[in-house]
C-alpha cells in the first residue's frame, strides 16, 4: 500500500512540475515552433538513411539491458519468457565492434509478448549523440520476432532534426547468444 501511495505521489509531482514554471524561454520556444510550423506548408519531406549496430548486453559486468518485470510465476513456465519486461540503454556504433565510433544510444523497453515464439514488443528511441544530428531522436514501436533473420519496424516519430518523422527500420542479428546481441540496423526516415 505504501509503495502504491509513493508511486502515485511521484506521478503527481512529475506531471504538475511543468505547470509551475512558465518562463520567457518557453514563450521564445513557442515562437520558434510556430515559425517552424508556418514554414512546414512550403517544405518538402527529406529522406535520411542511417546504418548502425545496436549492442544489447543482458548479463555480465557491462550489462545494458535489465529485466524490470519478471515472467509471471502464476502461469506455466514459459520458454519464450512471456510477460517479462526489460528496460535498456544500449550503445549504437558505426561498426559491429563495441570500440568503434559511437553514434548514439538506444533507450527503451521490450516486453516478451508471445506465448508461442521468442518475440517482443519493442518501444525504442534512437538518440543521436554525435554528428550533424546530435541531440535529435527517432522512435520505433513494433513487434520484434528476434529469431527471424530480418525484421522490419515502423518509425512512429522523432525530435529535433526528425520532427514529424515516419519511415521504417530493418534489423538483422549480426551476433546473438545467451548474454548479448549485436544487431545491425538500417533506418529510413522521412522528416521535415
Amino acid at each position: 500500500m505504501e509503495k502504491a501511495v509513493l508511486k502515485l505521489f511521484f506521478v503527481a509531482v512529475f506531471m504538475f512540475i511543468p505547470l509551475l514554471g512558465h518562463s520567457s524561454s518557453s514563450t521564445e520556444e513557442n515562437r520558434e515552433l510556430d515559425q517552424w510550423f508556418q514554414k512546414l506548408d512550403y517544405s518538402k519531406p527529406k529522406l535520411t538513411r542511417f546504418h548502425f549496430y545496436f549492442h544489447d548486453t543482458v548479463s555480465g559486468p557491462d550489462q545494458t539491458s535489465l529485466p524490470v518485470v519478471p515472467s509471471p510465476k502464476s502461469i506455466k513456465p514459459s520458454l519464450t519468457l512471456f510477460g517479462q519486461v526489460n528496460i535498456f540503454d544500449n550503445p549504437l556504433t558505426k561498426e559491429p565492434e563495441i570500440t568503434s565510433e559511437r553514434l548514439g544510444v538506444a533507450q527503451g523497453l521490450y516486453s516478451f509478448a508471445s506465448q508461442e515464439e521468442y518475440s517482443v514488443l519493442l518501444a525504442m528511441t534512437i538518440v543521436f549523440t554525435s554528428g550533424t544530428n546530435n541531440g535529435s531522436s527517432v522512435t520505433i514501436l513494433g513487434r520484434n520476432p528476434v529469431l527471424q533473420p530480418r525484421r522490419e519496424f515502423p518509425i512512429v516519430g522523432g525530435t529535433g532534426d526528425f520532427r514529424l518523422a515516419r519511415g521504417f527500420a530493418t534489423a538483422s542479428n549480426y551476433v546473438a547468444n545467451a548474454s548479448m546481441a549485436i544487431v545491425e540496423y538500417n533506418v529510413t526516415v522521412l522528416h521535415y
